[in-house]
């Protein structure tokens, strides 16, 4: 039986949440880890990262970056007012952040042309093979799963880790001394909402799917949203490698001609 959760501290505490809950994020860490620590990040942050791995990295992105609004409207539609208070406070939550998603592929946009990438190439540009995977699968677990499983994937697993790598990328003075001066402000403005809003807004998701699932939801509705956490980490990272590789893989041929 589904009864309201009610956190009893702090958003942003893992603590304030069910036990189920925190059990759920904590077998989830491995695979967080390996996005939140991807090489990606360093190369970025040490303004080393070459401009073939940078293209590789915007245009193989853009997919996800523009289609996330869409996602989240896939869940909306799930909702109805006044069913339980976790379609109402889901309901407004993604009304609400839709629209601040509306500018981040237009900001995407702008970091790629500083860094090099043309915005012809991220519009039209042919992404690395399997670059995709994270924006199929969220574009299927919000179509096709439940609202609890949607809102953990897509804004609790997806935004959370990117609040947490673009923080690495944007206070980093070497990267942003590696952009071109002019129009930098610019170019560094999707790094920058993304570092400083994301880490309040995937517990506010967090705190939505605990309130969907209640305070005892059945073992196996919690090991699929722990799967559905999980596999967007795997296509995150993934995704991530296959831009390396595919630079690696340039190489090896450049080389070998």
């Amino acid at each position: 039986m589904n009864t309201n959760t009610v956190r009893t501290g702090s958003l942003t505490e893992l603590s304030s949440y069910p036990k189920w809950a925190r059990e759920m994020v904590e077998a989830c860490e491995p695979a967080r880890r390996s996005v939140r620590d991807h090489v990606m990040w360093d190369m970025m942050r040490d303004g080393s990262i070459d401009p073939q791995t940078m293209h590789n990295f915007m245009v193989g992105t853009w997919s996800l970056i523009e289609r996330f609004p869409s996602f989240m409207a896939l869940s909306l539609l799930k909702t109805r007012y006044g069913r339980s208070a976790g379609d109402n406070m889901a309901r407004r939550w993604l009304v609400r952040n839709i629209r601040v998603e509306q500018n981040h592929a237009e900001y995407w946009l702008d970091w790629a042309e500083g860094a090099g990438v043309p915005r012809e190439d991220v519009l039209d540009g042919t992404p690395p093979r399997g670059t995709q995977t994270a924006a199929d699968w969220c574009h299927d677990v919000c179509g096709r799963d439940t609202l609890a499983a949607g809102i953990a994937a897509t804004n609790y697993a997806i935004e959370g880790v990117t609040g947490e790598w673009s923080a690495k990328v944007y206070d980093s003075v070497a990267y942003a001394n590696s952009l071109p001066e002019a129009g930098r402000k610019a170019t560094l403005r999707w790094l920058q909402l993304h570092a400083a809003y994301d880490d309040t807004h995937p517990w506010e998701a967090l705190e939505i799917v605990c309130t969907l699932m209640g305070s005892q939801p059945a073992p196996e509705e919690v090991e699929h949203v722990r799967e559905c956490i999980e596999r967007s980490y795997v296509s995150l990272h993934y995704g991530l490698e296959r831009c390396l590789v595919q630079h690696a893989v340039g190489e090896v041929e450049e080389q070998a001609a």
